[in-house]
């Protein structure tokens, strides 16, 4: 059996996601390729090389691959599919969008968002905002599976593995890609952050979450909020942690005026550390934290900055 890894990347870097991926795929107990497709992608596929536990990377190298568009990449996964066992890509906004057009294409359904591996045919995925966990066995002859990054240790960078260029697919022309509009910010990106600070509706405004970008200066850390502080227009919506937002798990989360909805826990609750600041001692974020404090953030968030000032 082998499994091939959809790599997630931006034709220069790989995403740390598909590392993260990789770890998973490997305890398969199975060989694994990773398929490198895109535009003047070679650095991209040296990285997946140099990941531990690859056998071989595949790289496809076309202009209609520049933009990561899902209905050429389906395509050109499933007329390799028939190879392997197992095809994995990352549970991200990138994989979300391949995969699902890849298992329909085979007709084969899809394991998504595993967060363990028990078998070559098992696996453990949260369901109901995380709150359970569904054991899923595919009797499917080629399992096309996404994986929450954050439920995986990043594998190592000590392979060497051999890239080998394949015939790219054809141009669907189904799609194209107009622009892409993206935030440059000197932060730490918040899905690959070990320090996360999170706002909520409790911050009032857009204006008072500049209180959490001076402690994120602090920190070294990135800036995430809730989804009832994205709805009220405070921080644009890439900010969201959650069920529909993005899943982290940073070795540290401060969640600052957040009360701790289900669907805001569903992206946040594999934080080795939590830390809430709520002035509500009920809040149910209280219930997930490691380090609680009842107090106005507006008072405590100002004395926190001092004391890491001093």
């Amino acid at each position: 059996m082998t499994a091939l890894i959809i790599a997630e990347h931006d034709n220069d870097s790989l995403k740390s996601a598909t590392a993260n991926t990789i770890a998973a795929a490997r305890r398969l107990g199975v060989e694994i390729h990773v398929l490198v497709a895109g535009s003047a992608c070679s650095a991209a596929a040296e990285q997946a090389a140099r990941l531990r536990g690859v056998g071989k990377v595949l790289m496809a190298d076309a202009r209609h691959y520049e933009g990561g568009l899902a209905e050429n990449l389906a395509a050109l996964i499933v007329s390799r599919a028939q190879a392997y066992s197992h095809v994995l890509a990352p549970a991200t906004t990138f994989g979300k969008n391949v995969l699902p057009r890849v298992a329909a294409q085979l007709d084969v359904g899809q394991v998504s968002d595993i967060v363990e591996v028990l078998a070559p045919d098992t696996f453990v995925r949260p369901i109901h905002a995380g709150n359970v966990l569904a054991k899923v066995r595919s009797d499917d002859p080629i399992k096309v599976i996404t994986v929450r990054a954050t439920a995986f240790e990043a594998t190592g960078q000590e392979g060497t593995a051999p890239i080998e260029t394949i015939a790219p697919g054809p141009d669907l022309g189904m799609s194209r890609l107009l622009a892409r509009e993206l935030t440059h910010s000197s932060r730490p990106e918040l899905t690959e952050a070990k320090i996360v600070v999170s706002g909520g509706r409790g911050l009032q405004s857009g204006e008072n979450f500049k209180l959490l970008e001076a402690l994120a200066d602090r920190l070294g850390a990135a800036i995430g909020a809730s989804r009832a502080a994205v709805d009220s227009g405070f921080v644009p919506n890439d900010y969201q942690v959650g069920q529909t937002g993005k899943i982290v798990a940073p070795q540290l989360y401060i969640a600052v005026g957040i009360s701790g909805a289900i669907q805001h826990l569903a992206g946040m609750k594999g934080s080795r550390v939590i830390v809430a600041i709520n002035k509500d001692p009920e809040a149910p974020i209280f219930q997930v934290a490691d380090y609680g404090l009842t107090a106005d953030l507006f008072q405590a968030v100002p004395e926190l900055i001092s004391a890491l000032g001093q």
